[in-house]
């Protein structure tokens, strides 16, 4: 399959909304609205692209956007399709792609406790690490770890500091 081939394709099944792009080197790009993005990656595993290698998150703090970006590859063609949506940051969701891709249900568990996306119809979205985690998810750019380790990991951020003087000069 060429670039050109499936660009095509793309614009017959989704007209505008996909935007495409040949990255090169056998990778190819495409841009979607969060509404038509399962829809997408149905078409690609339909079309040979049936591997589905990573899902990942990316905090756009500027813009006010968290992007998933799905990694297909296809034995057949042997290219590398990156699949790319954007999400409001405030509160993130999205399809889940378990039902295309079984193996999509760890991914998206991960980006939920590190990210907080939420994935409709995701069967098991707890906590892989942080479990009784309260403050806000630490991959995101906001996130202050500085100030978290200090509440976490210091005396005093513990509530235990010393009331004497003498064991305040003790580091914590």
């Amino acid at each position: 399959m060429t670039p050109d081939r499936f660009s095509r394709q793309l614009e017959q099944f989704f007209g505008a909304e996909a935007r495409f792009a040949d990255k090169g080197g056998a990778q190819w790009e495409v841009g979607i609205p969060r509404d038509r993005c399962l829809p997408l990656l149905s078409f690609c595993r339909d079309h040979s692209f049936v591997h589905l290698a990573f899902v990942s998150a990316i905090d756009w703090i500027k813009e006010d956007e968290i992007e998933l970006v799905y990694h297909l590859w296809s034995y057949e063609h042997r290219v590398h399709v990156l699949v790319k949506t954007r999400l409001e940051r405030e509160k993130p969701w999205m399809f889940t792609a378990y039902r295309l891709w079984g193996h999509a249900q760890a991914y998206e568990q991960e980006i939920h406790e590190m990210m907080g996306v939420f994935f409709l119809g995701n069967p098991d979205l707890s906590s892989l690490f942080l479990h009784n985690w309260k403050d806000r998810p630490p991959l995101r750019k906001d996130f202050d770890s500085r100030a978290y380790s200090m509440k976490a990991y210091t005396l005093s951020g513990l509530g235990l500091a010393p009331e004497d003087e003498e064991d305040a000069n003790v580091p914590s």
